[in-house]
């Protein structure tokens, strides 16, 4: 079961192969744990304790990554936030709206799970793509501004709109997972201060034990058992984690070896599974699910749209922020487990995430074309300067 697994999310990075149009890894993984899965030959047997497990494993991982992605220690972040901000709080006031109109246009309820989606960014994907484009300037930095304030706020808001009748319970474990962070970070600043501390650490690069590693891993697995005792999800666990990580400014071996177990296994394995549960046939089916997909996709591009025009931001970078990853698959996640969400609007809210992540590549495709134009004429009027002198 796990070698179809490891091979299906194989197709990931098989998509990825060309070097055109920037593509997400997870589309690959996602559309080959649909194959395998429910919708296709239902190979994947989903009631498998070990596969439900790690699949929970890597759905802690990805948000280890998402909140590690935070560019927390970036010395950009300051003026990205400045303005980012203004962005992220303007597409957050709108999301309510659409949030609505989605659940009126499709026909279901849940339209407060709607506006969470609508309102999310993707900092990992987006700074992906910004990072292999090679983009820099003022709009990058407020995209990163923005997906970085979409990305926390949203994901704190999962568990409250997944489980309202839950809402305080579900506060209080994230404060009791958020206490536990900021007691682990207040150790590791004191720690790392320590001679003997650093002593260790080199040699632990030295001897290959991976101290980093192990230790962040504790620190993972000790607050998602808090997060699941107390009541709430262990993505807030997974993405504090991240937080202190990004933090701390962990050293780069550490990102590596983080790298490679979780982008090599866990969450590859999470999203090859969330596609196995999906139903696409529903979307096919009824009528409503596609209406809901179209609905989503068409909104969270209006919304970014109409709030690049009142901001004065580019079309472009408003496009690039439009990538939805890590919430959509979350809410997804325990919006099955929960029994909160059907099958069928899994999909449609995967498929509509999907989309998203192939209009965040052509905006970033369109801002490295604008990039260089702005080169290319600044340029050309150097060279006539120098000409007419």
């Amino acid at each position: 079961m796990l070698a179809l697994i490891v091979l299906a999310g194989l197709a990931g990075p098989l998509l990825g192969v060309g070097r055109g149009v920037f593509v997400p890894v997870v589309i690959g993984e996602v559309l080959a744990g649909v194959v395998i899965g429910r919708t296709g030959l239902d190979a994947v047997d989903l009631t498998d304790p070990t596969v439900q497990f790690l699949s929970d494993v890597g759905f802690a991982m990805l948000m280890f990554t998402v909140g590690a992605h935070i560019p927390l220690r970036d010395p950009r972040l300051p003026a990205s936030l400045r303005s980012g901000a203004v962005a992220a709080g303007a597409v957050l006031l709108l999301c309510p709206l659409g949030g609505v109109a989605a659940a009126w246009f499709a026909g279901t309820g849940d339209a407060a799970v709607y506006a969470v989606i609508l309102g999310s960014g993707s900092a990992a994907a987006v700074l992906t793509m910004i990072t292999e484009a090679r983009l820099t300037g003022p709009q990058v930095l407020t995209v990163i501004g923005q997906v970085t304030i979409a990305d926390v706020v949203t994901i704190l808001a999962i568990p409250l709109v997944l489980r309202p009748s839950r809402a305080a319970h579900a506060a209080l474990g994230g404060a009791l997972v958020a206490a536990g962070a900021i007691a682990v970070y207040v150790c590791a600043h004191w720690l790392y201060g320590k001679g003997w501390a650093d002593r260790l650490r080199k040699r632990s690069k030295q001897r290959r034990w991976a101290l980093d590693l192990r230790l962040s891993l504790l620190v993972l697995f000790t607050l998602s058992w808090i997060a699941q005792e107390s009541g709430t999800s262990v993505l807030i666990a997974g993405f504090g984690t991240g937080l202190l990580v990004a933090a701390l400014g962990g050293p780069k071996r550490l990102f590596t070896q983080v790298r490679g177990l979780a982008d090599g296994f866990f969450v590859p394995l999470f999203f090859v599974v969330l596609g196995a549960r999906l139903q696409l046939g529903a979307l096919i089916d009824h009528p409503s699910m596609l209406r809901l997909t179209v609905a989503l996709l068409i909104l969270n591009v209006a919304v970014h749209l109409l709030v690049a025009g009142l901001s004065r931001q580019r079309v472009s970078a408003a496009l690039v922020a439009t990538a939805q990853l890590g919430v959509p698959a979350a809410v997804v996640s325990l919006g099955l487990q929960e029994k909160v969400l059907t099958a069928a609007q899994g999909a449609a809210i995967i498929t509509a995430a999907l989309a998203s992540l192939g209009i965040a590549a052509l905006g970033t495709t369109l801002l490295a074309r604008e990039a260089r134009q702005v080169g290319d004429d600044a340029a050309s009027e150097t060279t006539a300067v120098a000409e007419r002198a």
